[in-house]
């Protein structure tokens, strides 16, 4: 079957869609401590069970009273004083009015706040310099939020901003996903360790340095399994180890044509594997599947061995799964149509992320690339923080022409 342009390609929505619907949470729940709930996943929905404020209160330093006093006067009685913590408990009479500082509780019976600056004090008495609108400066009991609201959904990662919510409705811990465990390992024979000396022919394994990295940004724990040589094994007894401690394995390295065939023939006894050629660039070449052990499936990504397409397979294919698996609720991404200030080199027949720079000019916000696209030099991703998007039957742009332009998320930032 013909994808697109490029004969045998299968176009990125299709393989996302494939590889979404085959995998689930897998739902392993504890509760945590608020202060170690940060970016942690929920496992529930979270119900305000207080309003917030839980009281009518001063948005303001200055003076409570019933705004229909000022009606024919502007000076009324000053009678006490109500702080955060420290509510004045008296009764008001007409013609009355108490200090009241922002966050302190309204007393009983006043509807306004006039602020410090406009009144003038003297002694025992108060003159007001405008006559205020009734409600002004007072901010409702549950204004914020009601008792009974939703206020986060299942499935959402908690933020700062998160944490502080829930601790303003008295949360002390929350129920969250337990984080998954990914085996990961690179395969290649001309694979060394950075440190180690780099004989003729060989390179330092950086795709699994990369990849690790974003795994401990998700939350997931990660069994490195190192390098595994190309022999056959060796491969199987990395898979059949990571299938039995973990939720997901990855590897990199073994999955273009004609490039190690042990993975293929190890992969091929072990479960149900797809070996895909993908409409994208960087990152064609890439697998899919389940390995099957002991009555127990275990999701696989067989990335390519180019740095790059195997950092950008992963951030656009493998980690969307991952989300779901641990439990998370995915988001669309943030795209911005903008004028490139470039010329950029692209064939029609597969969807390109070209890695590129967003900047401030003149003209506004413009994106430019980040220099050579080759697909071996991480130095593209590195010094860039953006993808410029090219769809699939786009050819080359020139200079200002619009394109799709996506800042680079939190996983590679």
């Amino acid at each position: 079957m013909s994808y697109c342009d490029a004969p045998g390609l299968m176009p990125l929505d299709i393989a996302l869609e494939k590889m979404q619907s085959s995998v689930k949470c897998i739902a392993r729940t504890e509760s945590v401590l608020l202060e170690n709930a940060l970016d942690r996943i929920l496992s529930e929905d979270i119900v305000s069970p207080i309003m917030v404020p839980g009281y009518n209160n001063s948005a303001m330093d200055g003076y409570a009273l019933r705004a229909c006093d000022l009606q024919d006067t502007n000076t009324l009685e000053l009678i006490g004083k109500s702080f955060a913590g420290a509510a004045f408990s008296g009764k008001l009479n007409t013609g009355q009015c108490v200090r009241i500082m922002t966050g302190a509780e309204m007393p009983s019976g006043t509807d306004t706040v006039v602020m410090q600056e406009k009144t003038a004090a003297r002694d025992r008495t108060v003159t007001f310099l405008d006559t205020p609108k009734q409600g002004s400066n007072v901010r409702l009991a549950g204004n914020d939020i009601g008792c009974g609201d939703l206020l986060l959904q299942m499935g959402r990662r908690l933020s700062p901003t998160d944490i502080g919510l829930l601790a303003s409705i008295g949360l002390a811990q929350v129920k969250v996903y337990c984080p998954i465990k990914v085996g990961l390992f690179s395969s290649g024979d001309e694979l060394r360790l950075p440190g180690q000396p780099l004989q003729q022919g060989c390179i330092y394994d950086s795709n699994r340095f990369v990849i690790a990295a974003m795994l401990k940004r998700l939350g997931c724990e990660v069994l490195n399994l190192g390098i595994i040589a190309d022999n056959p094994a060796l491969l199987q007894q990395a898979f059949e180890l990571a299938c039995d401690q973990c939720d997901a394995v990855i590897s990199s390295g073994g999955v273009s044509v004609g490039e190690a065939d042990y993975t293929k023939e190890v992969l091929d006894e072990l479960g149900e594997i797809n070996f895909w050629k993908l409409a994208i660039k960087p990152g064609k070449p890439f697998a899919f599947g389940h390995i099957e052990r002991q009555h127990k499936q275990t999701v696989f990504f067989g990335l390519p061995g180019n740095p790059v397409s195997a950092t950008v397979t992963f951030h656009r294919l493998a980690l969307p799964c991952l989300q779901i698996i641990s439990g998370e609720s995915l988001t669309e991404s943030l795209t911005l149509t903008l004028p490139v200030n470039g010329a950029l080199k692209k064939r029609p027949g597969r969807t390109d992320f070209q890695r590129g720079k967003l900047k401030i000019t003149e003209q506004g916000l413009t994106a430019d690339s980040s220099g050579t696209q080759s697909s071996g030099m991480l130095t593209s991703m590195s010094n860039s923080n953006c993808y410029i998007i090219l769809e699939n039957e786009r050819s080359s742009v020139e200079a200002g022409e619009q394109v799709t332009v996506e800042p680079y998320d939190r996983w590679l930032s």
